[in-house]
């Protein structure tokens, strides 16, 4: 992840990762807080057991924006959000609807064929349609965690789709135990996903909806300031030989910002990582 002199390292840019991973998004939470008129009635929410709220998982892919020299938006760098749901004709029915209305059901269990699927299927074809055209000769590296459903980075049938109409698509697994080093699990998640509370959706197509009008919504800006995060974080990592005991850094990203000195690299220390190699070397 590292760029540059061996006196003056910092770190890649990292344009070209994509960065993906599932989360589960619930319909609604146990408790939860309604500002009200005076003569408004409060909301009535119902389900089957408070224990067992309904839920969606989605596959999310992101990247790092793009801007140019007047800090306009070129590239938003979102790949895409992708519910794990199929679409079954109703058995019987009901109220909502008649038998063979096609039903939006959610998949419980994610096997590793479905996530190969979704890749191949829905990852990839969006990452073509989506990338920059005056990038496109560059290698593109996607990122994954060590989940057990999660293919190998050498899987044949991804690499075969990954290397069609000229692109060099790759995978890549991050450090074990290391969420920080996943941008959707440093900041991404949590954000979209309180947007996408401020919804109050009753069906899961409506909770799909939310979930994508919350990602279509994010600013591009706050996922740039993600990315800045991620490389101090990565300093930090090196700071404690790899352990997970450290804070977050903060270095008021939005002042810098404001006044157009917010970094793209950042830099790291070159004693660091030379204390870092040798601690490596040792083990």
């Amino acid at each position: 992840m590292l760029e540059g002199t061996p006196h003056d390292p910092m770190f890649k840019s990292m344009h070209n990762i994509i960065h993906i991973d599932e989360k589960w998004f619930y319909m609604t939470k146990k408790s939860e807080k309604y500002y009200l008129l005076p003569d408004e009635d409060e909301p009535y929410r119902t389900c089957k057991s408070k224990n067992f709220i309904a839920k969606v998982m989605f596959l999310v892919a992101q990247t790092r924006p793009r801007f140019d020299a007047g800090e306009n938006e070129t590239f938003s760098g979102k790949i895409g959000v992708f519910p794990f749901v199929t679409h079954e004709p109703a058995q019987r029915s009901s109220i909502n609807r008649v038998t063979g209305t096609m039903v939006t059901k959610a998949i419980t269990l994610v096997k590793r064929d479905v996530v190969r699927s979704f890749l191949i299927d829905k990852v990839l074809p969006a990452i073509r349609e989506k990338w920059p055209r005056d990038d496109l000769k560059s290698t593109i590296f996607i990122q994954q965690d060590n989940t057990r459903t999660h293919i190998n980075h050498n899987d044949p049938l991804f690499c075969e789709a990954a290397t069609k109409d000229g692109f060099d698509i790759r995978l890549m697994c991050q450090p074990a135990n290391s969420p920080d080093l996943n941008i959707l699990d440093l900041g991404f998640f949590s954000a979209i996903q309180s947007l996408q509370y401020k919804e109050a959706p009753k069906t899961i197509d409506q909770l799909i909806d939310a979930v994508v009008k919350s990602f279509e919504n994010f600013p591009s800006i706050m996922s740039n300031r993600i990315f800045v995060s991620l490389q101090l974080c990565m300093v930090e990592i090196m700071k404690v030989t790899g352990s997970n005991k450290y804070k977050i850094p903060h270095i008021n990203k939005e002042r810098l910002e404001r006044i157009g000195q917010l970094p793209i690299q950042i830099k790291c220390d070159p004693i660091l990582i030379q204390e870092v190699k040798n601690y490596l070397n040792m083990e």
